[in-house]
């Protein structure tokens, strides 16, 4: 989903950014106001030339601007607010610059286009739109007011009525002026949104892959392990099992023995779970009509003691979409994550439940629930073997729906924020519905 604001961006990104523009304005105003002075000295060797005072006091002004950002970047300021001060203010200096170099006649006009780039690369489509809208008034007034003589550029006043054709002339620079500004507008912003998901995607498959070589060395190391305790605990296991009916009742005993079966249970539960995340078992694929099977899996949920009449599945099925998989793989990821859904969940909550077409014969699948969400330090850690946030859990949940996913050339991609929820959303392969066989 394009990202057409910055604040769903990492905020330090946005910072960094906000710092790097702030340099380069400083850098641009220096070379650009500079090689201007020069060309003034050589029209008028006077260095107290009256347009020359007040690029001196621009250059300086700008200066100042400078040093008060950097002040108000280090304190408490919205960032997005802060961004927009900047480039308000800096729409009114180019607008100053190219009144003092010639108004109506002025080569810098195209500063404004500057800005406008810059505003799409910090907030995008809206801010570079208002920036926009902001530089085409501002032009239209002061060539408006330049027309009508109520102000003139330093120097112009005796080539005014010779550098025009009239109202005609400064009606068509003013739209073409605007034209350039909205066009500009659009087109960065465009780009500078898709440079945005780019980057998101690519950081996704980062991570993608950063996590897969982890699971992968996890799996190799610990699947010997896992086979070595299996073994012995059953033997443990039974053992106590035979003593159990052997020996002469005792209820403290009997406790005891107890409590050892019922350890064993659990640690041996565990211990299956990690085999089946460090080795998957091999799939027996089959055509499964989607919105089907997972109704079927949302219909067991909602039997579920532990949160019937508690959480409300919402379900947005699109029908008639077929994948090939392993039913008791499709079941055992989304039982997972529907789970995973409700223990985030306190009380009473929803769960958004969707089924969607996509491009290139793939399905979306994406489930929203109203839980805590989860905070950026866990979700960088969520699929972590044995990492889990809940009291009672093995933290191989999500490690063993990543794996199963993986092998069906998908990933589970998780977005989530504190007290507002988490989404989990994924990919698969679509086919054409299998064809019935008449005998």
């Amino acid at each position: 989903m394009p990202t057409n604001h910055p604040s769903s961006e990492p905020q330090a990104d946005f910072f960094h950014r906000l710092k790097w523009i702030m340099f380069f304005r400083i850098l641009f105003t220096t070379l650009l106001l500079g090689s201007t002075i020069i060309l003034q000295f050589i029209k008028n060797p006077s260095p107290l030339a009256t347009p020359l005072l007040f690029l001196y006091g621009l250059i300086v002004g700008i200066f100042l601007l400078s040093f008060v950002y950097a002040l108000m970047l280090r304190s408490g300021m919205r960032k997005i607010l802060f961004a927009y001060l900047q480039v308000g203010i800096d729409t009114l200096i180019v607008t100053l610059i190219i009144f003092v170099t010639g108004g109506f006649s002025s080569i810098f006009s195209f500063l404004y286009l500057v800005v406008i780039i810059y505003t799409s690369m910090l907030l995008f489509r809206k801010g570079s739109m208002i920036t926009a809208a902001l530089c085409s008034m501002e032009y239209g007034t002061m060539i408006s007011l330049e027309y009508y003589r109520i102000l003139s550029p330093f120097g112009m006043e005796e080539t005014f009525a010779s550098a025009t054709n009239g109202g005609s002339h400064f009606l068509y620079k003013a739209l073409i002026t605007t034209m350039a500004c909205f066009a500009v507008a659009f087109l960065s912003s465009l780009l500078a949104e898709q440079a945005q998901r780019t980057k998101k995607a690519l950081q996704a498959m980062e991570d993608h892959v950063k996590r897969v070589e982890k699971m992968a060395a996890v799996g190799e190391m610990g699947a010997g392990l896992a086979h070595e305790i299996k073994n012995p605990l059953a033997s443990l296991a039974g053992c106590i099992q035979l003593l159990k009916e052997d020996i002469p009742y005792n209820p403290e005993h009997e406790k005891l023995m107890e409590i050892i079966l019922r350890e064993a249970d659990r640690l041996n539960s565990l211990v299956s779970n990690f085999l089946l995340f460090a080795r998957p078992p091999a799939a027996k694929i089959q055509p499964i009509h989607l919105s089907k099977a997972l109704s079927e899996t949302v219909e067991l949920f909602e039997k579920n003691g532990s949160f019937s009449g508690k959480i409300l599945i919402k379900k947005d099925f699109a029908f008639g979409i077929w994948v090939a998989m392993d039913p008791v793989h499709l079941h055992q990821i989304f039982w997972n994550l529907l789970i995973n859904a409700a223990e985030a969940t306190e009380g009473s909550g929803l769960i958004d439940f969707k089924i969607y077409p996509i491009k290139n014969k793939r399905v979306g699948i994406r489930i929203t629930d109203s839980g805590c969400g989860m905070s950026r330090d866990i979700l960088h850690s969520i699929f972590d073997p044995f990492f889990t946030t809940k009291p009672n859990g093995t933290g191989l949940g999500l490690s063993i729906v990543h794996r199963i996913l993986e092998s069906y050339g998908s990933r589970l991609d998780v977005d989530s924020e504190v007290n507002k929820g988490t989404t989990v959303a994924m990919e698969f392969k679509r086919i054409d519905p299998p064809t019935i066989q008449t005998h």
